[in-house]
């Protein structure tokens, strides 16, 4: 199934997943999340996330212990890790 895409506008663009690399919430490293929701468009030849999944990305490395991530995880591993805190208290939307 087709969309648009966010930068060129192409009707071409699809949802697939591809690898990122994220710098974490306390600075002190990056790490690898493989298999991460985006959206590549062929047109223009981006390939990016959508704002749903940053915000999700950005908040669970808020709410667990980032310490105990390896320097590569999958992203739905990583949406599963057990969280220290139930919600992003910071979070006023």
């Amino acid at each position: 199934m087709s969309e648009r895409c966010e930068w060129c506008e192409s009707e071409k663009a699809v949802k697939t997943s591809n690898l990122v690399h994220w710098e974490l919430p306390d600075g002190s490293r990056a790490i690898e999340i493989s298999e991460t929701p985006c959206t590549e468009c062929p047109d223009c030849g981006i390939s990016y996330q959508s704002e749903d999944t940053i915000n999700e990305i950005e908040n669970q490395l808020l709410l667990i212990n980032v310490k105990e991530l390896p320097n590569r995880v999958n992203f739905d591993e990583l949406m599963k890790w057990k969280r220290h805190l139930k919600r992003n208290y910071f979070d006023f939307t």
